[in-house]
């Protein structure tokens, strides 16, 4: 991770994720929050700059080819830098398994911070285990391949009613996410940072008997 990165990923995680969508709210009229999500270690926030992996509906003709995970994924994550955030969309599909503990071991072979996916992953034991952030729709169990492939590596995808490009930086914590453009970064943060200051400003007055 860059040291810039690794700087906004401190501030980041003093803050939160609410001051950080109201901070969003504030400079941006389009959706950036994501919802509650699930995570086998709920302890891990997830915070980089995003790559992204397009899922669709799986077809078998030759007009729409499954190109395979480790090849889209492969593509998705040349050139990124060490920290980033592998996103995963649903395809439409947001109940079905994306992939699982062995594909997603290539996450800590290449340094990711770990992966968000608008749809449910397999083998949560291992992912708690495997040390990067992990969150998406659930656990599953059932192979997905027969509902959705991987298509396309960076770019922009959906995610539960939310554009993510490739360089966006993604915060997840247990409260819900938020994703913020690579250019708002800076700007976020110090939004986030004073109204973090401000409500514990009107939290003192009120606890010393202020009416307003």
């Amino acid at each position: 991770m860059s040291e810039q990165s690794h700087t906004w990923r401190e501030r980041a995680l003093a803050v939160g994720c609410a001051p950080l969508v109201d901070a969003m709210m504030r400079h941006h009229e389009h959706k950036a929050d994501l919802p509650a999500l699930h995570s086998p270690a709920p302890e891990r926030a997830l915070f980089g700059p995003a790559v992204t992996m397009q899922f669709l509906p799986t077809r078998d003709d030759p007009a729409v080819q499954d190109r395979g995970f480790g090849d889209v994924y492969d593509e998705a994550v040349r050139g990124a830098e060490p920290g980033a955030v592998l996103v995963i969309n649903s395809g439409g599909y947001p109940e079905s398994s994306h992939a699982g503990g062995v594909k997603l071991s290539r996450a800590s072979r290449d340094g990711l911070a770990g992966v968000l996916a608008d749809g449910r992953l397999r083998d949560f034991a291992e992912l708690a285990d495997a040390g990067f952030a992990t969150w998406c729709r659930g656990e599953a169990v059932r192979w997905g391949g027969d509902h959705v492939m991987p298509y396309a590596a960076n770019v922009a995808i959906e995610v539960a009613g939310v554009t993510i490009v490739p360089g966006d930086y993604v915060y997840v914590d247990s409260a819900g996410g938020v994703v913020i453009p690579a250019a708002s970064m800076e700007t976020v943060l110090t939004e986030a940072e004073t109204i973090v200051s401000d409500d514990e400003g009107f939290r003192a007055g009120i606890a010393s008997g202020e009416s307003s």
